[in-house]
C-alpha cells in the first residue's frame, strides 16, 4: 500500500506496480496540491516482455441507467473456469458501481452479429455456447478505466480502490492498439478496439462486463486480418525506425502497414467512426452496416497529395478512404462540435481537416522529427501537439500557425490535454483575461502543467508571400488571414526565435517508467505509463467522498465547463 506519512511511496507496495522509494505521492501547484489517491495495474502475473509491441492507452467509459429489454438476450461466449475469472465475477458482482437485476441485448443487429460471431471473430476465439456463463443480475453501470497492455484488454472499477482489473479480453494473434467509448451511442455497440493487425472490433461494453469470459462477444468485425489495406498496393512503406514510439520491434510488413494507430468516434455521427493506420491511410466506418462487406478504392496516384476516394456500392464498409501521408498516422483528435479532425504523424506535420467537407484547412511543421498525440481546446480555439523534439506546441486555429512553445521535457512528448475543469484561484469570473491550463506528459517520466495566456503572447511574425507586409499580433488576429495563407497550406517548420516560449508551472516525476497519456477529470487527474501502470490523482480540496460519485461528474458534458480563468503567477513548481 501507500504510506503517505512522509509524502513518499512505500517500498511495501504491490510487487505488480514497482515504485521508485523517491517518487512523492502529491505535487504542488499555484492552486493547491494534488494527492496521489490510488493506482490502477494490470494483474501482477503478466509477462513483461508481452508489453514492449504496444504502449498502455486508457478510456474513460461511463456506462448509465439502462432499461431493461423486451428481446431475449445474447449469448456470451464460452467461459473458462479459472480462478482469475471467477475472482473478477466476484469482484463484478459486488463492484461498487453497484448491481441491479437487469439483462441486455447486444447492439448494431443484435441476434444478426451474434450468430455470425465466431466467423467474424476469427483469431479471437469467440464463440457462443449453450455452457457459458453470464453475470445476469449485473447491468454495468458505473464509471470505467479501460486500458490496453500486451495481448489484452484490462477493465477497472474506477470508484474501486483495487488495484487489479475486474475483467479482461484477449486477443490470441495480435495485440489491442488503440480504443475508445462513445458516450452517446443510441445503441448496445459503444466500444471500438483496434489491432496492430489491422482488424476492428465494435462491441456493447455493458455485454462484455455482464460476460465472465475472456473473449469479445457480440462483436462486429471490421478490416479482417487487415483486407482493406492489403488492397492498396501502390504505397511507399514508411521507414521502421519511425513508424511510431509503440512500434519499435521488428514485425512482418504487412503487419507495420496495416497497423492501427489511432481510433476515434466521429462526435455526432450516428455511429460513424474514423481508423488511422500506420500506412498513411484513415477509414471511415459505419457501424450500422456490416463489418464484411467488399470495400475497393482506386490506386493513389500521388502519395504526397491529400485525397479522399469512397467506396464504390452502398453497403461497402468502410465507406471512405482518407490518403494523408505517405508515412504513419500517429495520432487523430476531433474537435468538440465535430467539425475539424487533427491529425499528426511521423512526417512531423499536423493537419486539420474541416471533416464534413473534407477539405484540408491548414497545418504545419514539427521544429524536428514525428509527431505523437494532439488535443483540443474546448472551445476549438488551440491544438496542442507534441513529439520528438521534445516541445509542446500550440497551434491556433486564428493564426493557422505555431504561437507558443512549452519546453521542459527532456525526452519525447507523447501525450497532450486541456484541463477543461481547471481555474484560476485568482479568477474574477469576468472572463476577459482568458487562460488556458494544458498538461503534457513524456518518456522522461514527467508530468507538466501549464498555464497559457494569449493576451501576453506576441503573435510571431507571420510569413509573407513576396511583397507583402509581416505583421505582428498581441492577440486580436487579422480578419485577412485567408488572404495571406491560402486554405490548405502547410507551414514549414518556424525558427526557433520566432516562437514565443512557455515554462511548465509544474514539472513532476510520477512515475518510473516512459509515460503514455493523461487524462483531466473534474476531482482528479490520471496519468499512464507505457507498462500499464495509472495513477489518480485528487485534485485540491477534493474529498475522497466526492471522488466515489464518478460516474455523475463524467456524465455531465464538458460543454458546460468553459475554458475561462484569470491571470495566474508564472512560478514553476519542480517536485
Amino acid at each position: 500500500m501507500i504510506n503517505t506519512s512522509n509524502g513518499m511511496i512505500s517500498t511495501s507496495s504491490t510487487s505488480a506496480n514497482p515504485q521508485s522509494p523517491g517518487l512523492k505521492t502529491y505535487f504542488k501547484t499555484p492552486e493547491g496540491r494534488y494527492k496521489l489517491h490510488y493506482e490502477k495495474t494490470h494483474p501482477s502475473g503478466l509477462l513483461h516482455y508481452a508489453h514492449g509491441k504496444t504502449a498502455t492507452q486508457v478510456t474513460l467509459a461511463n456506462l448509465k441507467d439502462k432499461p431493461a429489454p423486451s428481446t431475449p438476450t445474447a449469448p456470451p461466449s464460452s467461459f473458462s473456469a479459472s480462478s482469475g475469472v471467477r475472482s473478477a465475477a466476484a469482484r463484478l458482482l459486488g463492484g461498487s458501481n453497484g448491481s441491479r437485476a437487469l439483462s441486455f441485448v447486444g447492439g448494431n443487429g443484435g441476434s444478426k452479429s451474434i450468430s455470425s460471431s465466431s466467423s467474424r471473430i476469427g483469431s479471437l476465439g469467440a464463440s457462443s455456447s449453450s455452457n457459458s456463463m453470464i453475470n445476469t443480475n449485473f447491468d454495468g453501470k458505473g464509471t470505467y478505466l479501460i486500458f490496453n497492455v500486451g495481448d489484452a484488454i484490462f477493465i477497472s472499477d474506477l470508484n474501486s480502490p483495487d488495484k487489479d482489473p475486474i475483467k479482461s479480453i484477449h486477443f490470441s494473434n495480435s495485440n489491442p492498439v488503440c480504443h475508445a467509448f462513445d458516450q452517446d451511442a443510441k445503441d448496445g455497440h459503444d466500444f471500438l478496439v483496434g489491432l496492430s493487425s489491422g482488424d476492428v472490433y465494435s462491441v456493447s461494453l455493458r455485454q462484455q462486463l455482464q460476460d465472465v469470459g475472456k473473449k469479445l462477444v457480440g462483436a462486429q468485425h471490421y478490416n479482417k486480418d487487415g483486407s482493406v489495406n492489403n488492397r492498396q498496393n501502390n504505397y511507399s512503406a514508411p521507414d521502421l525506425h519511425y513508424i511510431s514510439i509503440s512500434c519499435m520491434l521488428i514485425f512482418p510488413s504487412f503487419i507495420l502497414f496495416n497497423r492501427c494507430m489511432s481510433i476515434a468516434w466521429v462526435p455526432g455521427g450516428d455511429g460513424a467512426f474514423v481508423v488511422a493506420h500506420a500506412d498513411g491511410n484513415l477509414y471511415v466506418y459505419e457501424k450500422s452496416k456490416d463489418g464484411a462487406g467488399d470495400s475497393s478504392f482506386p490506386v493513389i496516384k500521388d502519395q504526397t497529395q491529400f485525397s479522399v476516394s469512397h467506396a464504390r456500392y452502398s453497403k461497402s464498409n468502410p465507406i471512405a478512404r482518407w490518403h494523408i501521408s505517405q508515412g504513419s498516422i500517429n495520432g487523430i483528435a476531433f474537435s468538440t462540435d465535430g467539425t475539424y479532425l487533427a491529425t499528426v504523424g511521423r512526417d512531423g506535420y499536423l493537419r486539420v481537416f474541416d471533416y464534413l467537407k473534407e477539405q484540408l484547412i491548414c497545418g504545419g511543421k514539427s521544429y524536428y522529427g514525428a509527431l505523437l498525440c494532439c488535443a483540443w481546446s474546448m472551445d476549438v480555439k488551440y491544438i496542442l501537439t507534441g513529439g520528438e523534439d521534445d516541445l509542446v506546441q500550440v497551434w491556433s486555429m486564428e493564426d493557422r500557425k505555431v504561437v507558443a512553445w512549452g519546453e521542459g521535457h527532456s525526452s519525447w512528448v507523447s501525450g497532450v490535454a486541456f484541463d477543461s475543469y481547471w481555474s484560476s484561484p485568482n479568477s474574477d469570473g469576468t472572463g476577459e483575461n482568458v487562460v488556458y491550463r494544458f498538461g503534457s506528459v513524456g518518456q522522461d517520466t514527467q508530468l507538466l502543467l501549464w498555464d497559457l495566456e494569449m493576451d501576453e503572447i506576441v503573435v510571431p511574425l507571420r510569413r509573407c508571400p513576396p511583397g507583402g507586409s509581416p505583421t505582428f499580433s498581441t492577440g486580436s488576429q487579422s480578419s485577412h488571414w485567408d488572404s495571406v495563407i491560402p486554405v490548405g497550406t502547410l507551414q514549414p517548420a518556424p525558427s526557433m526565435r520566432d516562437v514565443p516560449k512557455l515554462s511548465p508551472v509544474l514539472a513532476h516525476r510520477v512515475h518510473t517508467e516512459p509515460l503514455s497519456g493523461l487524462v483531466f477529470r473534474q476531482e482528479s487527474v490520471l496519468t499512464v505509463c507505457r507498462e500499464g501502470h495509472i495513477k489518480i490523482w485528487m485534485r485540491p480540496g477534493t474529498s475522497e467522498s466526492q471522488s466515489g460519485n464518478s460516474e455523475t461528474i463524467l456524465s455531465t458534458s464538458l460543454k458546460e465547463k468553459p475554458l475561462l480563468s484569470s491571470k495566474t503567477g508564472s512560478s514553476a513548481y519542480k517536485q
